[in-house]
């Protein structure tokens, strides 16, 4: 992936305040308003666009978003402040030169929910799936590409709803060993209970490999991982580990943001995974990465 400019304007100069987001090059404007501030964001004149909008919060005890669209952005936000009691922010998002229109954001609308009801960790409000819009081919390819810029905007400004962490099965390294510091191949395993994983580094992301094993429930206490057993039912459910015969199986590739968030998956419990995790020659994720900076010292 070719790198990006994504220029950040916090409006009040906090951080966790009102803030716009652009890129370079694209006409994308993205406002994202904390509830507290919202009478003072919707005066703004980039709230008063066609766009569509996603809302942040907290239902039981899980991230939820909703996702919507509307011809007057201010408006639609100020009936649900006054309608909706469980979110905490809202995203709004936009044109910088005005060039959506409906058949635009009924369309964008319908594909962000596609999204976000396939990324985990997060509960999509929407009752209702949307009806869309149907566009032309080019105008389908503009808002496609829109959506990319979306995908790379929204996290960066913590709203991470509608990038999936599936990874098709090309993510497996093309060399026998998989030794490439780019694309490193580590191997886990729980004898306990005749639990084998394999996974990958990736750029910056560790793939569980699909057919990995792992626990099939979480036994691990709740007390202080509480997230993480919400997410290892949630793979459950959702199909990315299938249980049989007491053994729980990844049905494909699942990049996790790091070594112990994965081996903690595997466990089923918490676990370091800088030493669960090994190469094929044995040597410990800590260590191999030490080896590595090694090599990269002047």
């Amino acid at each position: 992936m070719k790198g990006r400019s994504l220029e950040l304007f916090f409006v009040d100069g906090d951080p966790d305040g009102m803030l716009t987001a652009e890129v370079f090059n694209w006409t994308g404007h993205v406002l994202k308003l904390p509830r507290a501030q919202i009478a003072e964001g919707l005066r703004r004149s980039d709230a008063q666009r066609t766009g569509v909008y996603a809302l942040l919060g907290t239902l039981d005890e899980k991230n939820a978003v909703y996702i919507g669209e509307t011809e007057n952005l201010a408006q639609r936000i100020a009936d649900h402040a006054r309608e909706k009691d469980w979110w905490e922010h809202a995203v709004l998002i936009t044109s910088s030169d005005d060039g959506l229109h409906k058949a635009h954001v009924r369309y964008l609308e319908k594909r962000m929910v596609e999204l976000a009801a396939s990324a985990e960790g997060i509960t999509l409000v929407n009752s209702n799936a949307p009806g869309g819009a149907s566009l032309n081919e080019a105008a389908t390819s503009n808002m496609e590409r829109f959506l990319e810029n979306l995908q790379i905007v929204l996290p960066a400004i913590r709203v991470d709803i509608l990038n999936s962490r599936r990874r098709p099965s090309e993510s497996r390294p093309s060399d026998e060993h998989g030794d490439s510091a780019s694309m490193t191949r580590f191997y886990m395993s729980v004898s306990r209970h005749d639990i084998k994983a394999e996974a990958i580094l990736q750029g910056n992301e560790f793939i569980v490999q699909k057919g990995s094993q792992c626990r099939p429930e979480w036994i691990g206490t709740r007390a202080h991982n509480e997230g993480y057993a919400i997410r290892h039912a949630e793979f459950v459910a959702k199909g990315i580990i299938k249980v049989q015969d007491g053994v729980g199986e990844f049905t494909e590739n699942y990049a996790f943001t790091s070594p112990s968030a994965a081996s903690t998956a595997i466990a089923g419990r918490s676990d370091n995974g800088r030493r669960s995790w090994r190469t094929e020659s044995g040597v410990s994720y800590a260590d191999w990465e030490t080896q590595q900076l090694s090599k990269s010292a002047p």
